[in-house]
């Protein structure tokens, strides 16, 4: 069974169908895991997430908590906009929902808050959103949110990548405490298409759908992957969150 990781979605269902095809996906022979961000930039939030829950009746899929999923669980909840959300991506995921049924929504809240904030895998793989901040790992985190909004464990593999052997005392604690750690969150390039990039052990799968860059599918064993087309010409007529 391959073990394949998919990097933020942001409302481009077109994209998630063209990527699944790609990477042959098998509902018998491949776990797949999803990092979040499944809404937010392009038209068809509604959509994407309704696609996801269909899938997963077939399918064996891990769905991880992102910023943005709890963005838009916090606006269908309490009907209050949050003018930062909606200007980065929201406007057009709350279009998307008020032009669904009403009576949809609650399979999408459901869906919402049944997503993880983190999964670990029985060869201590690490995958969530975001990141983490104690020093002894995810189980010690004071902070939930944390797994979808951190920034910080991303810039620290980045600087320790070549710089630091792990042997070395000065090796950050955070990032001995699993074999390797998947993550979106953070868009390797807003400005064209991107791959995967490797930091330490921590790997980045953000290829900036949500902006001028393709989704992402990539098998953690081998390090293969699959990209859709660039998002943003499957949506032509459309900004995202550029």
């Amino acid at each position: 069974m391959r073990t394949l990781v998919i990097g933020d979605i942001h409302s481009g269902v077109r994209a998630l169908e063209q990527v699944l095809e790609r990477a042959t996906v098998s509902a018998a022979n491949d776990h797949l895991i999803f990092l979040g961000d499944y809404v937010d930039a392009w038209s068809t939030a509604f959509e994407t997430v309704q696609y996801l829950i269909e899938l997963d009746k077939t399918h064996n899929c891990t769905f991880l908590r992102g910023n943005h999923d709890e963005l838009c669980r916090d606006w269908m909840l309490t009907d209050k906009d949050n003018p930062t959300w909606l200007i980065h991506g929201g406007a057009a995921t709350k279009a998307s929902y008020l032009n669904a049924s009403r009576s949809a929504w609650e399979a999408h809240l459901n869906f919402f808050a049944s997503l993880e904030n983190y999964y670990l895998d029985s060869n201590n793989n690490l995958f969530l959103h975001a990141g983490f901040t104690n020093l002894k790992g995810i189980e010690h985190e004071y902070f939930e949110q944390s797994f979808y909004w951190d920034r910080t464990l991303w810039e620290l593999a980045q600087v320790v990548d070549g710089n630091l052997d792990v042997l070395d005392k000065k090796y950050p604690k955070r990032l001995t405490n699993y074999n390797e750690i998947f993550i979106g969150h953070t868009p390797i390039s807003k400005t064209g298409v991107a791959t995967p990039k490797n930091g330490a052990n921590v790997w980045n799968v953000d290829t900036g759908a949500a902006f001028k860059g393709p989704l992402t599918i990539m098998d953690i064993a081998t390090k293969e992957f699959w990209q859709s087309d660039p998002v943003h010409t499957l949506y032509p007529l459309e900004n995202g969150r550029n």
